[in-house]
């Protein structure tokens, strides 16, 4: 077996780039159009809805320059709902691809950034700088939500360690500190001021609400450099995702690898975690949804899930606006409920096999 993916990989590695070999499906192009199209549709639809209903051909007009005839399209698009959108959009794209990377890494289905810990890392550091230094500017959040989710991710990570990483301890160890981090994000909401608490425990439900062009440049750095970077690494989780002593055989820099990619996966879940809050499950059901409809070859599963994932956390942002208007439930919320099902599915699924 060994022998066989060796020869394999060597006769892969004279005829591609170390770099940028990429091995695309041929349904891939298809795939990620159509995918593509119905995340724009979700996108147009979102900006659309709401107290002040807009027309598409009037958004479509306003996003292109043309005068519509009305000067609230311009304001009610670019300042109240474009923003949120485009935060939504983004947000799911980052949690999906991290869900993706932490299952290939772990070689397990239920790895998520808000299962495995990394969100709750991202939450503790994010309420301290809300809490205790509210006056501090936007970029901020970014860089504190990463620094504690990398930091629950090298405790668990080195708490893991034993002549190499075991998947399993991994999750085990990222739940138990996921536990630990929120007591004391909990404590730190305890004892903050009512109106620094108020806005962290909406920021914690997980939500687009009130989102500006200041958060859309603040998280735009952290997509623009953590996705063609997980994209050129895909090969290498390809790799790993077969097992630390195969890879090793392949000439593979595991833990380098291995490190690499997490650290990529941090900084995608903790800057959406600063940027919305903790949105849960989207790292958990995209990367399933994007292996039935393409496969396990990281690859190609990759932009498939980021399209999957900027859709669904889109399409929950608009049911959490529009179901029960005038009343709006975080999108969070609506991820949590579709999520938490299809959790324990895979829990009794996997239990059965």
């Amino acid at each position: 077996m060994k022998d066989g993916l060796l020869v394999r990989w060597r006769s892969l590695s004279e005829r591609e780039s170390p770099l940028l070999s990429w091995r695309v499906a041929p349904r891939l192009p298809s795939m990620v159009l159509v995918l593509a199209l119905l995340g724009f549709a979700a996108f147009l639809v979102n900006v659309q809805q709401g107290e002040y209903p807009i027309s598409i051909p009037d958004i479509l007009k306003t996003l292109l320059g043309f005068d519509t005839g009305n000067p609230d399209h311009a304001f009610v698009i670019y300042t109240l709902r474009l923003p949120r959108t485009l935060v939504a959009f983004m947000v799911g794209v980052a949690l999906a691809i991290s869900g993706t990377i932490f299952q290939g890494l772990t070689r397990n289905v239920l790895a998520d950034p808000s299962i495995i810990g990394i969100n709750a890392g991202a939450s503790l550091t994010a309420v301290a700088v809300i809490v205790l230094f509210p006056a501090a500017p936007i970029y901020v959040l970014p860089v504190a939500a990463f620094l504690g989710a990398l930091l629950i991710a090298v405790l668990i990570y080195s708490l893991a360690w034993n002549r190499g990483s075991s998947p399993t301890l991994l999750i085990l160890l990222g739940i138990g500190l996921s536990a630990i981090a929120g007591a004391f994000t909990s404590l730190m909401i305890t004892f903050g001021s009512i109106y620094d608490v108020s806005q962290a425990l909406v920021w914690l439900a997980g939500s687009v609400y009130g989102r500006t062009w200041e958060q859309v440049f603040a998280l735009l750095p952290w997509v623009g450099l953590g996705i063609p970077t997980a994209l050129v690494l895909s090969r290498h989780l390809n790799v790993l995702n077969l097992g630390d002593e195969i890879a090793k055989g392949l000439g593979s820099r595991v833990e380098w690898q291995r490190g690499l990619l997490v650290l990529v996966a941090v900084a995608l879940a903790g800057a959406s975690v600063a940027t919305a809050g903790n949105i849960a499950f989207v790292g958990l059901i995209a990367p399933h949804a994007g292996r039935q409809l393409i496969g396990v070859n990281h690859q190609n599963l990759l932009p498939v899930a980021a399209l999957l994932g900027g859709l669904l956390v889109t399409l929950a942002d608009l049911v959490g606006r529009t179901v029960f208007a005038p009343i709006e439930l975080p999108c969070g919320v609506i991820t949590a409920v579709l999520g938490a099902p299809f959790f324990l599915y895979l829990l009794i699924y996997g239990r059965s096999r």
